[in-house]
């Protein structure tokens, strides 16, 4: 089996692909990225020798380039996007680009190729937002209800790649997960952010109330969701993904950190909210369970510390990341 894996230097996709390589040592892994601020080669660097495993640097948006990295390969696992929602405010047409016509580039690329499965990452932002109060969770048939920028162009990339499959009947697999944490993630995420800003004795910067609720997937398990539709799930299905947290709200994720990290609160500071924000994300995903047997195995709670103690273990990994192009956009974010 060879893979075409876009953004495989970024966080999720590089988790994926170390993933696959020690699950899958004899299928061939090729790391498509364009090493934007997000992707970082670093992530991969214990298996950039392993033989299974290439890395192309190329854009999703160049035709050719796409052409190129795509022939004879069996399988896309389509990562690459842009991701972080205040990003998508601050300049939304990079979003359109790289998230809808990336992706339409792709998809034509795709059925050219003859592409035996295109499975397309998406997120639970699609649906829009909950009621604080409320106990409604999204699911496969929640509609559509984006409500910023990135949500947005990832809610057009999601019609897009199914309609390829009605229209073309390219086979492909869709999945629409819950905010995941873990090693590698970028730390302009509220997780990764808040670790490593109280690791540099540096506040956590919490938007408005701090009572905004997400629904935390540890980033393993969202591998092993991928794998298993990869194998088992049904051409043309959507699955969506969620993790083992109950609304737990921002604050409370930062309390926990500090806790964690033996601090004190008063680390913590509110900062104004940005424009547009959700109020709350609950995935149910009893479908992907039913259907493909697919549960999550690691707890909020135990894999925060886990991950915790990975940034305390990796700071020149994140202490690189932390560095110029990033310091300015936070300093322009939070300031």
């Amino acid at each position: 089996m060879k893979i075409l894996v876009t953004g495989g230097a970024g966080f999720i996709g590089s988790n994926f692909i170390l993933y696959w390589v020690k699950n899958y040592p004899q299928d061939q892994i090729i790391n498509f990225d364009k090493l934007t601020y997000a992707g970082n080669l670093e992530n991969l660097k214990d298996i950039e020798k392993n033989p299974s495993y290439s890395f192309v640097k190329g854009d999703i948006c160049n035709v050719s380039e796409v052409d190129i990295a795509m022939r004879g390969v069996d399988w896309v696992v389509h990562f690459a996007a842009e991701s972080h929602v205040d990003r998508s405010i601050m300049e939304p047409a990079a979003f359109v680009m790289t998230n809808v016509v990336g992706t339409q580039v792709l998809l034509d690329a795709s059925l050219k190729n003859n592409i035996k499965r295109f499975h397309h990452v998406s997120t639970d932002e699609v649906f829009g937002q909950l009621l604080l109060d409320s106990d409604q969770k999204f699911n496969e048939s929640t509609p559509y209800n984006p409500r910023s920028p990135y949500s947005a162009s990832k809610a057009g990339s999601d019609h897009l790649v199914r309609s390829y499959h009605y229209t073309f009947g390219l086979p492909i697999t869709i999945t629409n997960c819950s905010n995941n944490f873990g090693p590698y993630q970028f730390p302009e995420k509220i997780i990764p952010l808040a670790i490593t800003n109280l690791i540099e004795g540096k506040r956590i910067p919490i938007y408005g109330d701090g009572l905004h609720v997400r629904d935390w997937l540890y980033v393993e398990d969202h591998c092993s969701a991928i794998d298993l539709v990869l194998s088992k799930g049904k051409v043309g299905e959507t699955y969506c993904v969620g993790g083992m947290s109950e609304d737990i709200n921002n604050l409370e994720v930062a309390k926990k950190i500090v806790r964690i990290l033996g601090k004190s609160e008063d680390m913590i500071e509110f900062v104004k909210d940005r424009p547009g924000h959700d109020r709350r994300y609950a995935v149910e995903w009893s479908k992907i369970k039913k259907e493909l047997g697919w549960e999550p195995l690691h707890s909020f709670d135990q894999w925060l510390e886990e991950t915790i103690s990975w940034y305390k273990k990796n700071e020149n990994w994140w202490r690189k990341v932390k560095s110029g192009e990033y310091k300015k956009y936070y300093e322009q974010q939070y300031k």
